[in-house]
């Protein structure tokens, strides 16, 4: 449905554009380089032209700086801070971040000092429907002239601050604050409603899409509407359906009109922007039920799919499906990457898709003609009653899957000692499992990557310098268990007890597969970090990530045992990767990690206080000085962590 387009066209549309419009990430003043977006950049490339830190002088690398957020468990309100997951910005000689429950600071780049915080009091709301707590992955910035704004989207409620002061625009919306629960195809529960990524920027729009918890089951669940609003006014500008409605094009994949009842389908991960074309990419997120779909026969379009919009009017531009009627929480995890490409000697503007499976989709990106060729391959079928699985599912012939083997076989049962490895193989055979796609069972299916995914939000970072795409991810299976829902003995409060045949079958499990107290039933490594020479659609080098969990090095049937110094270490933040030759990741562990960009070589390991949670972010400021920050901790023990070659 397109609710409006913008209509200045010549010399007033050129003028709007000399005045207004997206920031530019850049150098400013000297040697400065910001890092103005979530991603880094528009692309979402998580890179830096920074180069004060090298191979050569890693070893330099001290804290320069912390902050704490000082959120903390609000039991008035019933609340409590989840996982510290914020990336900063930083542009403009100031460093903005969000803190879990959705503070914004404005920090002194070179000592970390506060110079606003700005407090939407989403705590007031109590605990989001969402698993994990209160969380918050960052915020945007739009430049209107002289004047810097910048975007939070806190739960149901878009907010445009003044950069300089942190103080409400009220000419935005009603008193700076725009409703995001408003607007949709059909009225919604608000406290089932949320968007914790960045919203992104086009020319004077502001996008957002949304989130909504797997658990909520019930009739017309909060739709996964993507909407642009005028950034100036907060008037909406167009809306796009992610479930196609009646005569839209796509409903005709959703068997018996259950496009009028099923909700979710949201684009929580946050989207593209490509201004040159004029494009916005969608990656979007599973339909409700996430794990039976008997009551969404189908393909359920757009269900995890990439959708190119025309960023003007929110029309679609292509599409491309990357899972047929999902069952398995594969909804796309990461915003889309752009870059340019050169395959078989000609060049192309692509856009590169990772996924939970731990696949890599690759198109070009004006067109939506896939670089190398996909292939739909039959895949094991489901026997829940009333389920019907699609036959086959999209491969893609290039790159290669991101993890070692998807799937589970015997062969990748635990060994770092015989007796274990024949422990494990037993305990898989309570199991149902198979190759990528075995889908969820009443028996309980051993699904790998799990729906934690071998990729999370945190996505890849692509350097122009190599062609590489790095990513940073995870190794570990998932049981995926279903059972009957039952009103009367369901563990699920957001499940529609008066309607249990309409919620049909609920997880039972969903979490890691163990055995023998604590020990993962397949063998590590947990983690890597890949990278995939994108001109040539191969991994380029592949390493394990982490020293991985000490709970596995302390258990006692590994008494004695050579256990491998890099176990891998799972985890949903990403990496970053800087001119100076260094790849940056955290997530998992109290360690910030740097490797060798050409060879993944691990050439550092920064201590920290608390967990790595996040994707890290670099700049430099003025005098030169790279600085690489990263957030750590959860619950009331946060920091954001900077570090920096001492002066």
């Amino acid at each position: 449905m397109i609710i409006g387009r913008p209509s200045l066209t010549g010399l007033l549309w050129a003028l709007v554009l000399a005045t207004s419009g997206t920031v530019t990430a850049g150098q400013p003043n000297g040697e400065s380089v910001e890092w103005a977006y979530v991603g880094s950049d528009q692309a979402n490339t998580r890179s830096s032209d920074a180069d004060h830190i090298t191979p050569e002088n890693i070893q330099q690398l001290e804290v320069a700086w912390t902050w704490h957020p000082e959120d903390r468990a609000r039991p008035e309100f019933g609340t409590v801070p989840g996982s510290f997951t914020s990336t900063p910005i930083m542009l403009d000689g100031t460093l903005y971040v969000s803190s879990n429950y959705n503070r914004v600071a404005a920090l002194d780049p070179v000592t970390g000092s506060e110079r606003w915080v700005f407090d939407p009091r989403a705590y007031e709301d109590g605990m989001p429907a969402l698993g994990g707590g209160f969380r918050h992955r960052g915020v945007t910035a739009w430049r209107d002239g002289e004047d810097l704004r910048i975007f939070l989207a806190s739960r149901y409620r878009l907010f445009c601050l003044d950069a300089s002061t942190g103080e409400i625009v009220e000419s935005f919306g009603n008193n700076g604050v725009v409703d995001l629960s408003q607007d949709l195809i059909w009225s919604i529960d608000r406290s089932h409603f949320e968007f914790n990524a960045a919203p992104v920027m086009y020319k004077d729009l502001v996008i957002v899409g949304s989130a909504v918890g797997d658990r909520v089951i019930y009739r017309r669940t909060p739709p996964g509407d993507v909407r642009a609003y005028n950034a100036r006014t907060g008037s909406l500008v167009w809306s796009f359906h992610t479930i196609p409605q009646e005569g839209e094009f796509g409903s005709q994949t959703w068997e018996n009109e259950a496009w009028r009842h099923t909700g979710a389908t949201n684009v929580w991960a946050g989207v593209t922007v490509d201004e040159a074309n004029e494009l916005v990419f969608l990656p979007v997120g599973n339909p409700t039920n996430v794990y039976f779909g008997g009551q969404r026969l189908g393909d359920n379009l757009f269900a995890e799919s990439l959708v190119a919009l025309n960023a003007n009017t929110g029309e679609r531009t292509w599409h491309f499906q990357m899972v047929h009627h999902g069952v398995w929480d594969y909804d796309l995890p990461t915003q889309p990457i752009l870059f340019p490409l050169t395959v078989n000697e000609r060049s192309i503007d692509a856009v590169a898709q990772l996924t939970k499976q731990g696949l890599t989709f690759v198109f070009d990106r004006t067109t939506g003609e896939p670089i190398w060729p996909i292939e739909e391959r039959e895949v094991p079928q489901s026997d829940v009653p009333g389920e019907q699985t699609s036959s086959t599912q999209p491969f893609p012939t290039r790159p290669p899957a991101l993890i070692p083997t998807t799937g589970m076989t015997l062969d990748d049962a635990f060994d770092l000692t015989p007796e274990l490895q024949g422990a494990a193989r037993m305990a898989m055979q309570q199991f149902r499992f198979g190759p990528l796609y075995t889908p969820p069972s009443i028996e309980g299916s051993l699904v790998r990557p799990g729906g934690g995914g071998a990729v999370n939000w945190g996505g890849g970072a692509f350097d122009a310098g190599t062609g590489f795409l790095y990513v940073k991810t995870s190794n570990m299976p998932a049981v995926m268990t279903l059972e009957r829902f039952d009103p009367e003995n369901t563990r699920n409060p957001f499940a529609d007890a008066t309607e249990p045949d309409y919620v049909g079958y609920d997880t039972a499990s969903g979490g890691q597969a163990m055995f023998e107290g604590g020990l993962p039933l397949n063998k590590p490594p947990y983690g890597f970090l890949v990278a995939i020479d994108m001109h040539e659609g191969d991994i380029a080098w592949r390493v394990p990530f982490g020293r991985g969990s000490e709970r596995i090095r302390r258990h006692p049937a590994l008494d004695g045992i050579d256990v491998p110094e890099r176990l891998g270490t799972p985890g949903a933040p990403g990496a970053i990767v800087t001119r100076g030759g260094l790849v940056f990741a955290g997530g998992g562990e109290n360690a910030l990690y740097a490797f060798d960009k050409a060879t993944g070589d691990e050439l550092w390991a920064g201590p920290l206080n608390e967990r790595s949670t996040a994707t890290p972010m670099t700049y430099q400021t003025s005098d030169g000085r790279q600085f690489v920050v990263i957030a750590t901790g959860s619950g009331g023990n946060q920091e954001l962590v900077a570090f920096a070659i001492s002066e």
